[in-house]
């Protein structure tokens, strides 16, 4: 089965089709954008597919990172993701960014719990414990600083994420290190969605709310009923 993955949780527009079969990657694209995911997207998608000589009807799932990450880029991975499912008629398969960058993580450090973390800014940080088996022992979630690095004191796993060196540098000792971006290579994605296989619809994953909130003096009091004007 050939299954593409699509990835835009952070910076990067990123599309890989994936040989399940033979656990090998087939083409990829990408672009480091910072934004602008919507515009790019279904040309990074066509670009992988012509890198892996094949289309969309070649194809047997869609994978798609699920966050913690840019609010709006999740949207835009996931609704494409599920979109094109439907189109196609096949299963779109989510995968976290902190699985995703444990994943990483492991493929360097093997036999190593792992935690991946997240600086989600405002003093918080987006975390997700695995242990030596790959078994998700905490998160994902909303942890401080000081949560994080007594995490890692206690369990001594290898870090991994954007969060990675402020963890280390709380706890006051060394750490071995996985990938410090904000996600993972695209084909770690196209791998795990593989293992996975199908199951609930991916959704975006979002550990708080929007930043935009209405301001409060443009709130419109509720008008009691049956008053009159």
């Amino acid at each position: 089965m050939k299954l593409l993955a699509i990835d835009c949780a952070a910076n990067l527009c990123a599309a890989c089709v994936y040989d399940a079969a033979a656990g090998k990657e087939l083409g990829r694209s990408v672009l480091d954008l910072g934004k602008g995911h919507a515009e790019h997207l279904m040309a990074v998608i066509e670009q992988a597919l012509r890198a892996a000589g094949t289309d969309y009807t070649g194809l047997g799932a869609i994978a798609v990172a699920t966050g913690p990450g840019s609010f709006t880029g999740l949207r835009v991975g996931v609704s494409a993701a599920r979109g094109l499912a439907l189109a196609l008629k096949i299963p779109a398969i989510g995968v976290t960014t902190l699985e995703a960058l444990a994943a990483q993580a492991k493929a360097t450090f093997p036999g190593r719990a792992v935690l991946a973390a997240l600086d989600a800014g405002r003093e918080e940080i987006h975390a997700a414990l695995y242990d030596e088996a790959s078994v998700l022992i905490y998160g994902p979630a909303v942890a401080t600083l000081p949560q994080a690095a007594a995490m890692a004191v206690d369990s001594s796993p290898v870090l991994a994420g954007t969060a990675a060196k402020q963890i280390a540098a709380s706890a006051g000792r060394a750490f071995e290190v996985g990938p410090t971006s904000a996600t993972a290579d695209i084909a770690v994605y196209a791998r795990l969605a593989a293992v996975k296989g199908e199951g609930e619809k991916p959704k975006p994953l979002y550990l708080r709310g929007a930043d935009a909130k209405p301001q409060a003096g443009f709130i419109l009091s509720r008008k009691k009923a049956g008053k009159k004007n």
